[in-house]
């Protein structure tokens, strides 16, 4: 059972119009975002529902649905499908009202926009139902033009606007002027149960290892996440050029995401750098905890700043060395020469420096990176520390408490 009990209406019904009887007493927090399909905005915002859920608050998600639903569903906590992943004006608008239903139907305290579309409605709701309204900014926006600037502009009008990183922080201030008193650094957080080294089997690893034909005889680097243009692949091709190592095997992970023009341009930049032996691509995988022990470094290679850098993160959390650019968030997850080593964007050369450093650790040094690495997140980067720290933001705006740290917090 739920917390919540909605009277079913007819299958294929409008979910925001079902009659329901919230519970009386705990508060009750509404997150919106588009879809539930995967990806770090997704996971957020489930780990939050279930940590207001085992707080004792009331949590209710509404999105277009997807493959993690059932993640909410095994947890009890509700969900309401409404086609908040619309970009066209006229959806948008009657997500207004449909979402000022659920509010009063589920008797919502505060409702908490992550995405730009969803924010949109679920900002007019809150206004038509004097509920509260947040934001969490979880990347970085396109601002090029007028109209971009003034779509984007939802995001920062939250009685609490949550940035996951001070470089996020920084954009949101320079760019739209939030008030810092407004405005909260919470940084995205690792699962310390499902990124543990001690809790991958052997079993998974060998699986994975056979699944991908990994050889025995070769130093793993790790590249994983979606394949575009702007995640630096062609980068990277160019680094192992530079590195002048053929003991190495370069796995791109995510290739079932990528189209084939993109996979080809991959291919043809390897051949011609000589490298095409060396690169790997395999498919998303679920098991990343298994592919991070498998691998000896692994890899960001953005070409353009990104919000944290969630994969460096889990991949310390399994002591693994990793090597990002010297932009964005990853500056505030990577300590230069001790956890991994940072290179300069959009260089190959530097990128290939960083890699045979991180290659080049005997078993002490690799040991000591471990240690410390593992040390990091669980001092500054785990799911408890942010779930904890985005309830005491619900805290404060409900309590009125304009007295928090900013965006120091």
């Amino acid at each position: 059972m739920t917390q919540f009990e909605p009277i079913a209406g007819a299958a294929g019904a409008d979910p925001s119009t079902e009659v329901t009887v919230p519970e009386r007493g705990p508060p009750v927090v509404l997150q919106v975002l588009p879809e539930l399909e995967g990806g770090g905005v997704e996971r957020g915002t489930i780990d939050i529902a279930i940590a207001l859920k085992e707080a004792g608050w009331g949590s209710l998600v509404a999105s277009a649905g997807g493959a993690m639903v059932r993640v909410l569903a095994r947890h009890e906590v509700a969900h309401v499908t409404l086609p908040l992943q619309s970009k066209n004006p006229f959806v948008m608008r009657a997500n207004v009202g449909r979402l000022a239903r659920v509010i009063r139907n589920y008797g919502v305290n505060i409702v908490h926009a992550r995405s730009r579309a969803p924010a949109w409605s679920a900002e007019a709701a809150a206004k038509r139902t004097d509920a509260r309204f947040i934001t969490t900014i979880h990347g970085t926006y396109a601002a090029s033009s007028l109209f971009k600037r003034r779509y984007n502009a939802v995001m920062a009008r939250g009685e609490r606007v949550i940035a996951i990183s001070q470089f996020i922080a920084a954009q949101i201030r320079d760019t739209y002027g939030v008030d810092p008193a407004r405005l909260r650094m919470i940084h995205r957080g690792v699962d310390l149960d499902m990124f543990a080294p001690g809790n991958v089997t052997q079993e998974r690893m060998v699986h994975l290892a056979n699944d991908w034909n990994l050889p025995d005889d070769r130093q793993v680097i790790l590249m994983p996440g979606r394949f575009s243009r702007r995640k630096g692949h062609r980068l990277l091709v160019e680094a192992l050029a530079r590195l002048g190592r053929r003991d190495v095997l370069c796995v791109m992970v995510g290739a079932d995401t990528a189209s084939g023009d993109y996979l080809a341009a991959i291919e043809k930049c390897a051949r011609e750098c000589r490298v095409l032996e060396l690169v790997r691509f395999v498919d998303f995988t679920r098991d990343l905890p298994a592919a991070y022990m498998l691998s000896d470094v692994v890899v960001s290679a953005s070409t353009r700043p990104e919000a944290f850098g969630r994969t460096l993160a889990e991949a310390l959390a399994m002591g693994r060395p990793v090597v990002g650019p010297d932009h964005g968030g990853t500056k505030e997850i990577v300590a230069q020469g001790r956890t991994g080593w940072l290179f300069e964007s959009g260089d190959a050369e530097s990128l290939a420096a960083a890699l045979r450093a991180a290659i080049s650790l005997n078993s002490g040094a690799r040991h000591r990176l471990a240690e410390e690495a593992m040390g990091a997140i669980r001092g500054h980067f785990t799911n408890q520390r942010m779930c904890a720290a985005t309830l005491k933001v619900y805290q404060e705006v409900l309590s009125g408490d304009n007295t928090g740290e900013g965006a120091a917090a």
